[in-house]
C-alpha cells in the first residue's frame, strides 16, 4: 500500500463532513477541472500528490526568517527599499496561524455556509494602513524574472486574488497592488561549492478578486448536485483516466473472447 497516497479518505473531510472546508488550493482546482474538483470534494478520491518540492520550501522558510527579523525591528527590508516600496513587514499576534498550512486565514461565507481558507507567505503594511500580500517563489531559469506573463501564471494570480478577498472579509483594509518575491538561482556559477546563489526580484500585481462571489456560488452548485460535472479538456488526470479505462476495457474484452 503506498504511503503517500491513500484514494479514500475518511468521509469526514469531503464535503458535508466535519473536517471539510474550501482551501485555497480547491478553489484553483474547480477552476482548472470540475470533475477533478468533484471526484475529491464530493466522492473523496483525491488526484494523487504531486513530490514536495524541499528546495522550495527551504527558500520559503529562510525568506520568511529574514522578513522576520525586520518586522520586529519595525523596518523595511532592503530589498522593499531597492524597490521603493513604501511599506514594512505586517506585525500581528495571528500572523502565524495566517501562515500555516490547513489553517490559514479563514472566514465563514455567509451565502454558502463554506469556511474558505488559504495559508499566506507574507503580508506588508503600507503608509496608508493597507495590508500587501506577499508571495514567495522560488525556481532556476536563464534569464530575470521581471514579470508573470505566462498562461500558467494565472494560478499564481488568483491565489494572491483569494488571500485579498479573504483579508477583506475579515475586515482589513487590502491594498490592489500584492507582490511576489522571486527567487531565482543562477546556474552559471564555475561550480556548485555546496551553496546556490538566487536573485531575488520583487514582481507587483493588481488583484481583482471580483470573480470570488461567483465562483463560491458556482462550487456550491457543483457540490449539491449528483450530476458528475465535464472534464476540463486539457486535464492531464481526466485524459489518462479515460485513455486507461478504455485500454483496460478493450483488453478485458479480449480476455473474455
Amino acid at each position: 500500500m503506498s504511503t503517500f497516497y491513500k484514494p479514500n479518505r475518511k468521509t469526514d473531510w469531503n464535503y458535508g463532513g466535519a473536517r471539510w472546508r474550501l482551501s485555497r488550493s480547491k478553489i484553483d482546482l474547480f477552476l482548472n477541472c470540475q470533475r477533478c474538483f468533484f471526484l475529491d470534494n464530493k466522492l473523496g478520491v483525491a488526484r494523487p500528490p504531486g513530490f514536495p518540492f524541499n528546495l522550495n520550501s527551504a527558500v520559503d522558510a529562510l525568506l520568511k526568517k529574514e522578513f522576520d527579523i525586520h518586522r520586529a525591528q519595525g523596518e523595511p527590508h532592503p530589498l522593499m527599499k531597492h524597490y521603493k516600496v513604501d511599506a514594512v513587514p505586517y506585525a500581528h499576534a495571528d500572523l502565524d496561524i495566517w501562515r500555516e498550512n490547513f489553517k490559514g486565514v479563514e472566514h465563514k461565507h455567509a451565502q454558502t455556509g463554506f469556511v474558505v481558507s488559504g495559508a499566506v507567505d507574507d503580508l506588508w503594511v503600507n503608509d496608508g494602513g493597507e495590508l500587501i500580500v506577499v508571495d514567495y517563489k522560488s525556481t532556476s531559469k536563464d534569464t530575470t524574472i521581471k514579470s508573470l506573463d505566462e498562461a500558467w501564471h494565472i494560478g499564481y494570480k488568483r491565489q494572491m486574488e483569494v488571500y485579498q478577498w479573504l483579508l477583506r472579509q475579515r475586515g482589513f483594509a487590502v491594498s490592489d497592488t500584492g507582490y511576489f518575491v522571486y527567487a531565482n538561482a543562477s546556474k552559471d556559477r564555475e561550480a556548485f561549492d555546496a551553496k546556490l546563489e538566487f536573485e531575488v526580484t520583487l514582481i507587483p500585481y493588481t488583484g481583482d478578486a471580483s470573480w470570488v462571489e461567483q465562483t463560491l456560488l458556482d462550487i456550491k452548485q457543483c457540490l449539491l448536485s449528483e450530476a458528475i460535472p465535464p472534464a476540463s479538456p486539457d486535464c492531464d488526470y481526466c485524459l489518462y483516466r479515460e485513455a486507461a479505462g478504455n485500454t483496460l476495457r478493450a483488453q478485458m474484452s479480449k480476455i473474455k473472447k
